[in-house]
This record gives C-alpha cells, sequence and structure tokens, in this order.
C-alpha cells in the first residue's frame, strides 16, 4: 500500500514511513503542490494512492464520492513532524486493514 501525502504535511516523513509504506509520496515532490484538491483526489484515483491529510475538505470529497481513492484523515492539531510519523507508524495494522476493507472510505486518526 502506498500513501499520497498532502501538502499540509511535512514531505520528510516519507523518508521515515518508507519501510513501512513503500512508494509512498508527497504532493510536493509530484509537483502537485498548491493543486486543487480534485486533481489531487484524480491522481491518487488513477495510480492507487491513499490520500493521507489534515485537510477536512477532503473528508468531505470521501463522504460524497466514496472510494477510490481512500483516505486517512488526521484530526490532530499543529504538531511535529515526528508526532504524525509516530500516528503512521503505530496505527500500520489499522491503515492496512481499512485499505483491504472495501466498505469504508475513510479512515479517522487522532
Amino acid at each position: 500500500m502506498k500513501l499520497l501525502l498532502d501538502e499540509n504535511l511535512s514531505d520528510r516523513i516519507i523518508p521515515r514511513i518508507a519501510d513501512l509504506y513503500p512508494n509512498s509520496e508527497h504532493v510536493k515532490a509530484l509537483g502537485l503542490i498548491n493543486t486543487d484538491d480534485e486533481i489531487i483526489w484524480e491522481y491518487a484515483k488513477t495510480n492507487g494512492f491513499v490520500i493521507v491529510s489534515k485537510d477536512s475538505d477532503f473528508h468531505q470529497r470521501s463522504l460524497l464520492y466514496g472510494h477510490p481513492p481512500k483516505f486517512v484523515y488526521l484530526r490532530i492539531g499543529n504538531c511535529p513532524t515526528s508526532k504524525i510519523v509516530e500516528i503512521l507508524r503505530g496505527n500500520f495494522d489499522t491503515i492496512i486493514q481499512f485499505e483491504a476493507r472495501e466498505s469504508e472510505s475513510i479512515l479517522v486518526l487522532g
């Protein structure tokens, strides 16, 4: 499973989770910074990514359109990058199970 991290998350997260989530990307590395959420949504859908973001707009989009792509919603305030890495690493099993379930579109972590 590969994650697509939105611009509201640090691109420094990717190397720190690559062992668990190989081929994950940050929108910055894909040239999608300051891009409309719809374009990021379609990119993730076309390329088999699970979107990870703190952006409630993706939450709304996921409620409206379902999946793919699936969406991991980080309901956390401002926090250090290390905390986000800890959440993604600590919830690896939960995220893998979520990705495998056909009926679920959104996973909320906090």
